[in-house]
């Protein structure tokens, strides 16, 4: 599988320069013109002794394999071949052509979309795809045709992952990767706008609502007192705590807080998840109070400009290291606060109920909901409406129980 005229090279290759966790390498498409190189995914992975049996193997798995590096190589030569014949070859105008190319199925789009999110050092996007891949697989197999997927298929796989006990919630998130991937195809012309099957009179997405519960301010101060003598309990109680003062910091952003972040008493921090994902750089300002300080002080590092303020992550980590850390304490913490939360009779606390509770309390103490949305990083005013109102049907229901008190 080897093409060479004009000038032009085009062969298979095996990135051994990118080893993932696993040992296997990606498999790409490599083409060569005037000594530049472009590459492409095949969206297959393989350890070098598997590369170097692949030509003569008898093995089904890998003959399954080299069957799709071929189908991949053949795409970008074909593609080669008919810019050269026109006299119009470039590699700008290859990867106009090819953008996306071996994403002749969805699941080498989605392996595609992977490997870019990982050189990207997007770990958590990429993990997430990952999981919607998998979803992808175990209900419709390794080689799923973009003509395949209509609004028809899109219920019956809706109606798969609630069997395998996903909430609305979940099913959700795994439809928009999905229809992420298939706009992607959609803008490469890789999919006719008659074959697109979502938006309206198509399929549409059914939000789940979640289970948002805010705090109250009572419960947070009963929170804030309780002690069992463990000194686990009292970190995880204080790192919510400082989520839920922070303006509802994410994890991921709060292991990253470092020291010189703390500008005239002010912490100044921007989003991680919308720092790639919006025009304006949005900071974040929150005011260091006193139980913070306090926080910093009993459970921090011994202060300097450039050191973390919590000892979380050291700086030598990998954007995969930071992102399993990052996971691994989120899990810590959730653990401890649901048994503080079933101690106290308040029910399950989480690192998302500190998000919940700083916006919520916030509100119905009447703060302005243009604050509001500046606190929480959002983009716009109707994002923190729609946020505000997921999690108020508590304060509805209660309500409504009142008119009924005569």
């Amino acid at each position: 599988m080897n093409y060479s005229k004009d000038g032009i090279t085009v062969s298979p290759m095996l990135d051994t320069a990118h080893p993932k966790k696993s040992g296997k390498c990606p498999v790409k498409i490599r083409v060569t013109y005037k000594r530049t190189r472009c590459y492409y995914s095949t969206g297959k992975d393989m350890t070098p002794e598997e590369w170097e049996a692949l030509p003569t193997t008898k093995a089904r798995t890998l003959a399954a394999v080299r069957k799709d590096i071929e189908s991949s190589y053949q795409i970008v030569r074909s593609a080669v071949e008919e810019l050269a014949a026109s006299g119009a070859f470039s590699l700008d105008a290859l990867n106009s052509r090819l953008k996306g190319a071996a994403s002749d199925t969805v699941n080498t789009a989605f392996r595609a979309k992977m490997d870019q999110l990982e050189h990207a050092g997007r770990v958590g996007s990429m993990v997430v795809y990952r999981g919607v891949l998998l979803g992808l697989e175990r209900f419709a197999g390794s080689h799923i045709r973009f003509d395949a997927v209509t609004p028809s298929w899109l219920g019956r796989y809706s109606a798969f992952l609630l069997s395998e006990g996903k909430a609305q919630t979940t099913v959700a998130i795994h439809l928009r990767h999905l229809r992420a991937i298939l706009n992607e195809a959609r803008r490469q012309g890789i999919i006719r706008e008659a074959q697109y099957p979502f938006g309206k009179d198509r399929y549409e997405i059914q939000e789940g609502e979640g289970r948002k519960k805010a705090l109250t301010l009572e419960q947070i101060g009963r929170l804030a007192r309780y002690e069992d003598g463990s000194d686990a309990t009292a970190k995880y109680r204080d790192y919510w705590l400082f989520l839920y003062l922070c303006n509802g910091i994410n994890v991921a952003d709060f292991v990253r807080l470092k020291f010189r972040d703390i500008v005239n008493g002010e912490i100044c921090f921007v989003r991680q998840k919308t720092e790639r994902t919006t025009r304006t750089r949005k900071e974040i300002r929150v005011i260091v109070t006193d139980r913070m300080q306090a926080i910093i002080d009993r459970w921090g590092n011994p202060p300097a400009p450039d050191r973390f303020i919590f000892p979380v992550l050291d700086g030598s980590e990998d954007a995969m290291r930071r992102k399993l850390k990052t996971q691994f304490l989120t899990r810590a913490i959730n653990k401890r606060m649901k048994e503080v939360g079933e101690q106290l009779g308040i029910g399950p606390i989480s690192t998302y109920t500190a998000r919940h509770s700083f916006a919520t309390v916030l509100k119905r103490a009447g703060a302005n909901i243009a604050y509001i949305s500046e606190s929480l990083g959002h983009s716009d005013l109707k994002t923190t409406e729609n946020y505000l109102a997921s999690f108020e049907r508590e304060e509805r229901e209660k309500n409504a129980e009142l008119l009924t008190k005569f």
